[in-house]
């Protein structure tokens, strides 16, 4: 199966962990995107033929195991990876360039009605794609590919091609673009066709299909609409409506609800005994700030999710009651209090959650990563999960939690591609998809979450889906999204019992170890049950502590 992702800006590291987790990947993938600026610098780059001192090119420079020289990449060029399966043959690699050079050609003639480019196509003994107009061979289109074994002996694609559309080509001058100095750089704007860069990507997408012999299953981030500057609709309900959703269907936040989602308080001893040892260390817990429907039942259990790093959280997600404001100064002695709330309730499972702390050089890694510490270190036996915000996408920040080797990291992709903008502005499809990723590249056991009841259809709940069991995640949480107040996001709908037992039927049948679905599923609910159920079957899981 091909699968189709449309993702929009993204830095090319990301994008890079990204492909190299869906090599293993049981499907294949197409990948549309837009990086910042950035130079990549193929295995066959020559240093000389960057023409100016790194620090004056203001952008990015990174080196790819891709093949070819040095080129640019920025905002206005269309990127596509395919990470597909390849005959096991030597001319595999040449065939495989040849269709994606045959879709971007496929592409242009779709666009180009008036012939405004002339010919569209090769140029003998150079690659990439060429517009021939009036004799002056223009180049509009780099490509660059490698292929290798996956642990199953499939030979898999990596990388692919680009396509500029309306990209600054100023920044081509400041290098030998793919080592051809005597052959210029144009784009489909600088020759006269004037095509909005995601009518571009679409219609590539669609060739790259054809021309890679497979129907595509598709699943886009929104791109954000132009909005005039003096509409008075809030950001949060302009960009759920640009996301396809229109906020007045939504539930009323009064109405009752289902019968399923009443929750029955009760606060027996339990739950007052594990409030006063809170209060006691001066502790945050995620099942109160974030208005945690479980809170009775877990609480009874004596289970709870503590939340470093503060309580004040520098993202406004709109599904999301913790306080959002400018957040304090971290406390050192925080990871020993977490730690000894932790022995004297005896748990055997801790769930270590947080705020997204974007003020932190670390975005707060650091102290997550001390809390792991502190508890191993009172508690031996007790099982660790981090439930974990994306750090900016930031690779080292990540490492230093991965290095503190967590039995669970639990990071959420919270909903489906379409919504992302509109439910958490600050995150990404992407980001999050590689979060993952690189946790379970390390070898630990990883687990996500994700929200229904937003305006996602049940098609766009199993891309999600897909694309969490391609990465390697072993857990997923699903539940019921519930309005925390009048200024969060409306509720969709409410998805019945008997649908979210199917969610996790084709969770399961696409690969994942564990699926806790149902409508007061959250991300640390049952959470020492589903780390016992996966581990077993969990690629690189550590072993299970008891």
């Amino acid at each position: 199966m091909l699968r189709r992702r449309h993702l929009g800006r993204v830095t090319f590291l990301e994008a890079n962990d990204l492909q190299r987790a869906l090599v293993e990947a049981e499907d294949d993938y197409v990948l549309l995107f837009e990086h910042p600026p950035t130079y990549t610098l193929g295995v066959r780059a020559r240093p000389e033929h960057i023409l100016v001192p790194r620090d004056e090119l203001d952008a990015v420079v990174v080196e790819a195991d891709r093949g070819g020289d040095v080129t640019y990449h920025g905002p206005g060029q269309v990127v596509a990876w395919a990470i597909v399966t390849v005959a096991d043959d030597p001319a595999a690699g040449r065939d495989h360039v040849r269709a994606l050079e045959d879709a971007v050609v496929a592409t242009v003639e779709r666009l180009d009605e008036g012939g405004r480019l002339g010919r569209v196509g090769r140029l003998e003994g150079y690659p990439g794609v060429w517009a021939d107009l009036e004799g002056r061979p223009t180049k509009i289109a780099a490509v660059g590919v490698r292929t290798e074994r996956d642990a199953r002996g499939r030979r898999r694609t990596l990388h692919g091609i680009a396509l500029n559309v309306d990209v600054d080509l100023a920044r081509f001058a400041l290098i030998v673009p793919c080592g051809i100095p005597d052959r210029p750089v144009g784009s489909l704007a600088s020759l006269g066709l004037d095509a909005p860069p995601a009518r571009v990507e679409d219609a590539l997408g669609e060739e790259l299909d054809r021309c890679l012999g497979a129907r595509a299953r598709v699943a886009r981030v929104d791109r954000p609409a132009p909005v005039a500057a003096t509409s008075a609709e809030r950001p949060l309900i302009r960009r759920l409506r640009q996301a396809g959703v229109d906020p007045e269907a939504g539930l009323d936040i009064r109405d009752r609800k289902p019968e399923w989602l009443r929750i029955p308080a009760h606060m027996g001893g339990e739950y007052r005994s594990l409030r006063a040892l809170t209060e006691d260390l001066r502790l945050v817990t995620v099942c109160e700030e974030a208005g945690c429907p479980n809170i009775f039942e877990c609480w009874a259990e004596g289970t709870a999710t503590f939340m470093v790093n503060g309580e004040r959280c520098t993202r406004a997600c709109g599904f999301c009651l913790v306080d959002t404001s400018k957040p304090l100064p971290l406390d050192p002695t925080e990871p020993a209090r977490v730690a000894e709330a932790v022995d004297r309730l005896g748990l055997s499972h801790a769930v270590i959650t947080c705020v997204a702390r974007d003020d932190l050089a670390d975005g707060g890694a650091g102290a997550m990563a001390a809390t792991v510490r502190a508890v191993r270190e009172a508690r031996p036996t007790t099982t660790v999960e981090v439930l974990t915000s994306d750090l900016r996408g930031d690779r080292r920040s990540l490492e230093v939690l991965l290095e503190a080797r967590p039995d669970v990291l639990n990071h959420n992709l919270e909903t489906v591609a379409r919504l992302q903008r509109a439910v958490r502005p600050s995150a990404g499809y992407l980001r999050s998809l590689t979060v993952l990723a690189r946790a379970a590249r390390a070898g630990l056991t990883t687990k996500s979450g994700l929200m229904v009841g937003l305006g996602e259809t049940p098609e766009e709940v199993d891309e999600a889906l897909a694309d969490l069991a391609a990465v390697g995640v072993s857990i997923v949480t699903i539940g019921q999204y519930l309005r925390p107040s009048a200024d969060h996001l409306p509720v969709a709908r409410y998805w019945t019992p008997r649908e979210f037992e199917e969610l996790a039927e084709r969770g399961r049948a696409l690969g994942l170890a564990h699926v806790q679905s149902s409508p007061l599923t959250r991300s640390s609910y049952h959470a020492r049950t589903a780390l016992e159920e996966a581990a077993p079957v969990a690629l690189g899981a550590p072993t299970l502590r008891r």
